[in-house]
């Protein structure tokens, strides 16, 4: 089997210079795996510009319009964090493109990775927090609609809360959100997934695993997903400059095997969209995420 990782060089290169630190790993990533022989070409592959159709069936209309016109205010512009430019629309849609096909190979071969992804402060008509369009809810939607999946179960373990995500999916018994963040992070202003565990600032290794352990193979015996979303965010770490949180790396790592072990154990295809990571050394982020990669293909033996 070969999983596949969805990267295109449009994810480091949309985005004026002071906007460049954050958006290195999307090189820096399938570069380090790939030199170290954890993947090869053969796992790369570039996603196409997702359709409207698809797009559309999470997002509203206009706003997607406004967003291939350019035609943002820039106080929404200030709200998403970044300036707004073609550029920056395509890789969006790529990325979401990226996450679908993603899907499609996880349901072959186990799990698939977006090294981008994971923009879950996307809502219905606006963006907000560096995300544009919610790939992970756009994927949801798609498998539902094309009846690949009936219910779905995205594990949202990034330090902020999937407010967008959870916003989208209210009212969608099809899909259950659980967001494990900081209680006093972004977004300051939250909305309410199916399950949210609020972590306070400083909650270190041991805490936090044990809450994972806690929460989430009830939600695996529960919900009963056939598909699972996993939103990797590596700004748990103690070394991030906005987390909050208290989480070594090797913690990181202890998570994300959990996550797996568990995916693994009831046979449910997984994508994983890599969010967040905001450490001031990026080959500490870069290392992080290559951990996610590297314990996946563990677990799965490909």
């Amino acid at each position: 089997m070969v999983f596949k990782i969805a990267f295109d060089p449009l994810y480091a290169h949309p985005l004026p210079e002071g906007h460049r630190f954050p958006m290195l790993k999307y090189e820096l990533i399938p570069a380090q795996l790939l030199h170290e022989g954890t993947i090869t070409h053969e796992n790369l592959f570039s996603p196409g510009i997702c359709e409207d159709e698809i797009v559309l069936t999470t997002h509203d209309p206009l706003y997607l319009e406004r967003l291939k016109l350019q035609s943002l205010t820039v106080k929404e512009q200030r709200h998403i964090g970044f300036p707004q430019s073609p550029a920056l629309t395509i890789r969006e849609l790529m990325i979401a493109r990226g996450t679908i096909d993603g899907c499609l190979s996880a349901l072959e071969n186990g799990v698939a990775f977006n090294v981008a992804g994971g923009t879950h402060h996307a809502f219905y008509d606006h963006g907000e927090g560096f995300c544009m369009l919610n790939d992970q809810a756009i994927a949801a939607n798609y498998l539902l609609r094309e009846n690949l999946a009936e219910k779905v179960l995205i594990i949202d373990l990034d330090v902020h809360q999937g407010n967008g995500t959870a916003k989208l999916f209210e009212n969608q018994p099809a899909v259950f959100t659980f967001s494990m963040h900081g209680k006093n992070n972004y977004p300051f202003r939250k909305e309410k997934s199916d399950l949210d565990i609020e972590l306070i600032d400083g909650t270190g290794t041991e805490e936090y695993l044990s809450l994972l352990v806690e929460y989430l193979p009830a939600l695996f015996k529960s919900v009963k997903p056939d598909f699972i979303f996993y939103l990797a965010g590596v700004d748990i770490l103690d070394t991030d400059r906005f987390g909050k949180l208290k989480v070594s790396p090797e913690g990181c790592s202890r998570r994300d095997q959990y996550v797996f072990d568990l995916a693994r154990k009831y046979k449910l295809p997984c994508q994983v969209s890599m969010g967040g990571g905001y450490s001031d050394d990026i080959k500490i982020i870069t290392n992080a995420h290559c951990n996610t990669f590297r314990i996946a293909k563990e677990v799965w033996a490909l």
